[in-house]
């Protein structure tokens, strides 16, 4: 999301800005065709062997700016040297290369696949701090280098007013919701939803977190930092941005931005193998529209079936159900019409959760339920387990809970379904549960989330 400069900034800083950048100097390596040393090859002709500094100027000292050369510093081991003209001098910077990462100058700044590429970098930084200084000035007093009275930040603050009062009404209607089942509409109290509903909006959810995913970008034009709004001059790999919600930022500014990333839904591929606090967060929802309709769909249809989540639907079916819910969300048919097989529906559930980046309860709260089984006394198994759910982000908590008392439901009629707790446990503990690497026996995991389906509703308070 690019920044909205001020008008009275625009004429300014946009053309005049671009022209400066425009000025610097263009790298003009100097090459040298024979050495006493093998040259490395991750180096071309620029490499001038070991010289020292003296020597290095000597070479430079009539070319143009931009002018530069690479040489090892004598005793030098574990760096190169570049030495590089500009503004009638000779600078000299130590530059290191790896396979994985490229040439760089330091292990925190950006990285290059080609010399020429930081120093095209180097020469606009260097043109820009030398020339565009009361310009960048200006900016930094409109703007008074303050993220809380960044654009980004005006409009960021609205989005998650708006993302509170979703997930805040979802909340509060759903835990009163038997409450107001039982008014009369001709009551005295059924103006309740209406109260909930005003008293949300005048606040914000409380611990909302979600962080940035920034990635290394190269911007075309210009662009600027929405934490700091200055400048992001170069010609490539300017900065970073977030990949779920579109921030920039300049790559040591996005190590400053707090995580209050409000997803845009245009940037999400579907659904499956998301994020759940993402997903979630871009569709201002408390549970996945997905694992709501497939409940929904097993539990009128599929509630008495025996084998239901054992038994497995036609593979074709479910790729075809998971296509669609890609490509179309909510829009997707998931009726009895479209998919008379209920298996289908359960298998594409258990797809959807199989296929979480983090499973629903996850390895940071893993060993907090494994401890809490050690208890023999139920009582405190549960307080126990009460005590491991603090441990799961918001959204896994409440999609674990909706899972947990829907597996309740199908096991209350095993009688007839053949799946009772520890059946279901055993299906769903693979999917549900962040296991060690190259576990097999699962049977201690299987008895946890067995007891967590029994007492899901003690457990969940």
């Amino acid at each position: 999301m690019a920044i909205e400069l001020p008008l009275s900034c625009q004429k300014v800083w946009k053309p005049e800005l671009y022209k400066i950048q425009l000025g610097a100097p263009s790298p003009k390596p100097i090459y040298v065709d024979s050495l006493n040393e093998e040259r490395p090859d991750f180096y071309g002709l620029e490499y001038h062997g070991t010289i020292n500094h003296k020597k290095s100027e000597s070479i430079l000292e009539d070319k143009r700016d931009g002018s530069y050369l690479v040489r090892r510093s004598p005793g030098a081991n574990s760096y190169y040297t570049l030495s590089l003209r500009f503004d009638q001098k000779t600078k000299h910077y130590k530059i290191y290369y790896s396979p994985d990462k490229g040439h760089y100058l330091q292990e925190n700044f950006k990285k290059f696949d080609t010399v020429q590429d930081l120093v095209a970098d180097g020469l606009v930084d260097f043109h820009m701090r030398l020339h565009a200084g009361p310009i960048i000035q200006e900016m930094m007093s409109q703007t008074k280098n303050c993220y809380e009275q960044s654009p980004y930040m005006t409009l960021n603050r609205r989005k998650l007013r708006v993302l509170s009062n979703e997930i805040r009404k979802s909340s509060k209607l759903s835990m009163l919701n038997d409450e107001i089942s039982t008014l009369s509409i001709d009551e005295p109290g059924n103006d309740l939803t209406a109260k909930l509903i005003d008293d949300a909006d005048d606040e914000l959810l409380e611990a909302y977190e979600k962080s940035h995913v920034f990635k290394t970008r190269t911007f075309k034009g210009l662009n600027w930092c929405e934490y700091c709004a200055n400048f992001l001059w170069g010609f490539s790999s300017q900065g970073v941005q977030c990949e779920d919600c579109g921030f920039v930022a300049h790559n040591k500014c996005s190590e400053l931005v707090p995580a209050k990333c409000v997803p845009d839904l245009k940037r999400l591929r579907g659904i499956f193998g998301v994020d759940l606090t993402l997903l979630i967060t871009a569709h201002k929802c408390k549970i996945p529209f997905i694992v709501k309709k497939c409940v929904e769909e097993v539990e009128q249809h599929g509630m008495l079936q025996e084998g239901i989540y054992r038994i497995s639907g036609f593979a074709d079916e479910i790729e075809a159900l998971k296509m669609a819910l890609d490509k179309d969300g909510e829009k997707a048919d998931m009726s009895a019409l479209a998919y008379s097989n209920v298996n289908v529906i359960s298998g594409v559930l258990k797809m959807y959760l199989r296929l979480l980046p983090v499973p629903l309860i996850t390895s940071d709260c893993y060993p907090a339920f494994m401890q809490a089984m050690t208890n023999k006394n139920v009582g405190e198994k549960i307080l126990a387990m009460r005590d491991a759910l603090k441990k799961l982000p918001v959204a896994h908590f409440n999609c674990l809970k909706y899972i947990l008392e829907h597996l309740n439901r199908i096991s209350s009629h095993h009688a007839i379904n053949k799946m009772n707790e520890q059946n279901l446990a055993t299906v769903f503990a693979p999917t549900l549960i962040e296991t060690p690497p190259h576990m097999t026996d699962l049977s201690q995991e299987i008895n946890m989330l067995t007891a967590l389906i029994t007492h899901c509703h003690a457990v969940f308070l």
